[in-house]
């Protein structure tokens, strides 16, 4: 047994190698953007800005004061496509390579069992996957939380805050763990492997990504206003960008059909047509971790399913 895991280790050692360099260089990058992020909040040049959606400005020129959030959305990408290069890199090749060399019929030989041979690679790959992902989206989550939720940093439902943190960054990576094994197994050789881990982990992402703008998995609440009255202050509420006019019997309306802002303009339009109430869809604050556990399930979903997947086609393809 030590020798099967002695031996999975030396086969995961140089990805294990860069992951960890990988996330050396992010802490190290996060760590001194940060550093310049808190020195721009301590100097008191944002203390005037408000919570909300609205850009703050400048008292001396207007122009808007914006933090520098540019390197934290590069971290997050990298997070949302971490699927796609651990499934590429190190699911396609765990055990296709031995396949493809066919290396795997001489460790059988020593009395591996197949089980074994699968469960050593997988696990370790598993667990290695697991800590760097998990640490990636650490360092994202302490590198945001200056600027989270302000029009000067970057809210919560921006992509790469969404997808880039938080328990689903370690669901996502284990999908993309799962499916390049799995293929790997499939396919005759490793590249045609890594070609379409690439392309069924790319899609599942772009995939994910769509719900997340079609509020397919997690749908919007619905905000009423009476009357003409101004409507509350959307702050950290994501918008769908479906507002509009509800009449007395409770049928919903463009906005367009009374088009001004609070005022004299708005009551006559209102009046005039029937209306009683205005409406805005939004995705509260909250719902971030909506999201999250809904992603974390399908994709954990998805590593598992896979990952069965995979060892019933042991029994029939090695």
């Amino acid at each position: 047994m030590k020798g099967s895991l002695w031996l999975a280790w030396r086969q995961h050692r140089m990805s294990a190698g860069i992951g960890a360099a990988a996330l050396v260089v992010a802490a190290t990058i996060a760590a001194y953007y940060r550093s310049g992020m808190l020195d721009a909040l301590h100097s008191g040049l944002f203390d005037h800005c408000a919570t909300g959606p609205l850009y703050c400005t400048r008292s001396d020129t207007g122009l808007p004061l914006l933090l520098d959030v540019e390197p934290l959305k590069y971290l997050g990408a990298l997070n949302i496509a971490l699927p796609v290069l651990i499934g590429v890199f190190w699911g396609a090749p765990l055990l296709g390579r031995d396949r493809e060399l066919g290396t795997h019929r001489m460790i059988l030989a020593q009395g591996v069992s197949r089980g074994q041979w699968f469960a050593f690679r997988f696990a370790l790959a598993a667990a290695i996957t697991t800590v760097l992902s998990g640490l990636l989206a650490g360092v994202f989550a302490w590198w945001w939380r200056p600027a989270a939720d302000r029009s000067y940093g970057l809210f919560w439902y921006d992509d790469t805050a969404l997808s880039g943190s938080g328990p689903r960054v370690v669901a996502a990576a284990l999908f993309g763990l799962a499916a390049g094994t799995l293929l790997g197994l499939l396919a005759r050789r490793v590249l045609a492997a890594m070609g379409l881990t690439l392309l069924v982990t790319g899609a599942a992402t772009l995939l994910l990504e769509w719900t997340h703008r079609a509020r397919l998995l997690v749908p919007p609440h619905t905000y009423v206003s009476a009357g003409s009255i101004p409507k509350p202050v959307m702050g950290e509420k994501w918008s769908t960008g479906n507002y509009g006019l509800i009449t007395a019997s409770g049928r919903h309306d463009d906005v367009l059909n009374c088009p001004f802002p609070s005022g004299a303009q708005l009551r006559e339009c209102m009046a005039a047509h029937g209306y009683v109430a205005r409406f805005y869809e939004a995705n509260p604050a909250g719902d971030y971790w909506t999201f999250q556990w809904t992603d974390t399930a399908v994709l954990g979903g998805l590593a598992a399913l896979l990952t069965v997947c995979a060892v019933l086609l042991l029994r029939r393809r090695v």
